[in-house]
Parts: C-alpha cells; structure tokens; sequence
C-alpha cells in the first residue's frame, strides 16, 4: 500500500481504517444512508467473549445509563481476534487489526427503525493512524523497519473513495539519524497536526530511541498533505504513544498534547522529563513557552497512559498505576487543563481490568465521559463526571468485557 499506481484498488477496500475519534453529521437529512434523521440517538456497546478467532459482539441500546444488556443471543457477531473503531459522517467503521496484512473492514449505520445492519464489508491494509478530517478519514500507514515511507490516504467518509494520497520519508522528517513514527493526527483549525516518536527503527529495539528528551509536531496542509514545519520542544517527552491520541483541539481552537513521557531504549525507560501537557495557541505554529502542566508533578508521580476529551478544557487521563512507571494497573483522574488541576476519580471500581480510554464518547450535556469500565466482578458503563471527577455506574454489560462505546444517529 506504498506506490500510487494501487490508488484504484484503495478506493474500493481501504475506505473505512480510522479509530477513535467521532464526527457525527449534523445534516437534518441523512446521506450516508442511514435514513432520516429523527433526532434520535443509539449507542453502540462492543463487547468481547475473548473466544479464539472472535472479536467482539456489537450490542445496541437506547440508554445506558441503566440496566443491562448480554451478548448471549443478542448483537451482532464478528470475525477476527482483534478490532478498532471509529464513527464518522454517522457511520460506524470496525477495522480488524491484521498485524500488517490486510483486514476485512465492515462499515455499519442505522436504519430508519434505529436497527443496526451492515453497509458494507471490505479488505484493507492494515493502519496506524486513523482520524477525521473534515469530511474525511485520514489513514497513515508508518513503517517501524525496512522501507521509510509513510504513506498517507483521504478517504471521502460519506462516498467511501481515496481523493488523494501522500508520502512522508519518516528519517528525512526525523533529521536525527533515527525515523518519525506518527502516534496520531489532529485536525487544528485547516490543518493536520501529527505528533510523532523518534524511533530506531532497526529490526532489533524498533520503538526504542536515542531521544527520549524531545516533543515534535508535523503541520500539514489539508487536503495537499504538504509538511510546512515541525514544532519542537523539550520540556518533556513525544505525545500520545503508539496507537494512542496525544494531542487535542478545545473549543477555543487552542490544542493540548499529552506526553505519558515514557520512552524506552532497549525496554528501559529512558525519559528524564515529566510527564505533563503542553499546549499550541490558536494560529500558531509553535508550543506555547509560558504554559507547562506538570501533570507528574499534580499527581503524585504517575504517568499519563492515555488520553479522551470531555469538553471545555476537562480531559478523562488514563494513567499508569506504578509511580514513575509506564506500567501498573491503570487509574482514572481528570485534568483541568485550563487551571491545571489534577483530581482522581471517585466512586469507580477498587480495581479497574480495563478502561474503553481510546473509544469513549461524550455525554449528551457535554459534561461526562461514558466509558466502559471491565473489573474482576463484572463490566458497567460509567459516566465520568468532568467537574466532580465522580464515577456514576449505569449499565451492566454481560457475556463480554467491554471494547468500545460509540452513538449514531438516526
């Protein structure tokens, strides 16, 4: 998935990689085929049995701030050992994860009654970063060995075709001997905002780095996808990490990046700087020098894992449940990034299994991130309080930990 010359076959089977960011259309009329529009909203429950070759059932619900709900004789059914989601433009995208082969890609939306049914299913090349963009999904596929290029797709999210592509040469992007490895992309304002790792890339410690010390940005225009300039700093480590989203736009149009500041060399870790968030002001191009969150410091020592927004500068942290760690069961905390206060969630679960940190959505009042939250005694869906830091339990989800939550409309 490397040489423009496979643009025609792209159209037709990588239209549906992106992840953990949703884009709801705000259109009265539907046009991506899910019917009208009544207004009305259903959430979408992945649930895994952990059953050899299967992946997860998705589950559908009105509410889930209540009740139960079981995949015993109930959702729908998917193949695979592991997927990744996203919605956009109101359809639902489940990508198996083909460990560098292509996956079979299944794109689902809503009908009229509010029934779940599946749209359509494809094979694609296995990805590492998958946003939206405008109307778009951006999908990036970066090479950790061998070959150097990084080839970038847009994929048109309501007609499901590639409009265009582009390459990076990750080493000559690095300019340190080492090679860029994209964690994520961020659209800020017309742009798109790509935080990377300096990685070795040498077959032997691929993610490890001689740069620990060290954040970068890469600006692209959109659509071109032409890099104008990489924004550097050093007051802590790169955002977000493999797979995971590390950088954010508020509402003001001002981005916040997350570094859990856990790079390693040769399985060691190797940061010296804290693990903090910094922060880009609205049209520029640069790390705001007179903001630093210490979020290391406010907590007590633990390190960011990972990241989800709520809204109006309040963002649900994952963070690692060793001190000074990037390892340990995981503890939930909001961060004010706007008075940068730091608070543990209460009233969740003694001990946390898991957290839906990367496939979470917000409340309808914008306030509270729903999540899925899987412990040894069973499964809920919470509702994250941005405000309070409380833990609210709603639904109970049976016969599955719990991989995903998303919403359609219809």
């Amino acid at each position: 998935m490397k040489k423009s010359t496979k643009l025609a076959l792209l159209s037709a089977v990588l239209a549906f990689t992106a992840f953990s960011c949703s884009s709801d259309s705000d259109k009265p009329e539907d046009t991506t085929g899910g019917g009208t529009d009544t207004g009305k909203t259903k959430y979408i429950i992945t649930a895994t049995t952990g059953a050899a070759g299967i992946a997860d059932y998705l589950l559908t619900a009105d509410d889930v701030t209540t009740g139960s709900i079981t995949t015993t004789g109930n959702g729908l059914e998917q193949d695979g050992t592991y997927r990744y989601y996203i919605t956009a433009q109101n359809n639902f995208f489940s990508l198996l994860y083909g460990q560098g082969n292509p996956g079979a890609v299944t794109t689902y939306n809503l009908n009229a009654e509010g029934k779940l049914v599946k749209k359509s299913d494809f094979q694609a090349e296995t990805v590492h970063v998958f946003a939206a963009v405008n109307k778009d999904i951006l999908t990036i596929k970066v090479p950790r060995s061998g070959a150097s290029i990084a080839s970038m797709y847009k994929i048109d999210a309501e007609k499901s075709l590639i409009t265009g592509e582009a390459q990076q040469d990750t080493k000559v992007l690095a300019k340190n001997g080492e090679r860029a490895f994209f964690t994520w992309a961020t659209q800020v304002g017309d742009k798109v905002y790509m935080p990377y790792m300096s990685i070795k890339g040498d077959g032997v410690d691929n993610f490890g780095t001689v740069n620990p010390d060290s954040t970068w940005v890469a600006v692209y225009n959109y659509p071109e996808l032409k890099l104008e300039k990489v924004i550097k700093d050093n007051r802590t480590s790169y955002l977000g990490a493999y797979f995971t989203n590390g950088l954010f736009q508020d509402e003001n149009g001002d981005a916040y990046g997350f570094s859990g500041a856990i790079a390693t060399s040769n399985a060691v870790l190797t940061s010296t700087k804290p693990s903090a968030v910094v922060k880009i002001k609205k049209g520029t191009t640069e790390f705001d020098q007179s903001y630093f969150f210490n979020v290391q410091e406010k907590s007590g020592g633990y390190k960011i894992s990972s990241t989800s927004y709520i809204s109006k500068g309040k963002f649900l942290l994952l963070m690692y449940g060793n001190v000074g760690k990037n390892n340990g069961a995981v503890k939930m905390a909001i961060a004010d990034v706007y008075n940068q206060t730091f608070t543990w969630v209460t009233n969740a679960p003694a001990t946390l299994t898991s957290v839906t940190s990367r496939y979470n959505i917000t409340s309808e009042d914008g306030n509270s991130a729903i999540v899925g939250i899987n412990t040894p005694d069973g499964n809920w869906i919470y509702s994250i309080n941005g405000s309070t830091a409380a833990a609210t339990r709603g639904m109970k989800v049976e016969g599955g930990q719990i991989t995903a939550i998303q919403k359609l409309k219809y």
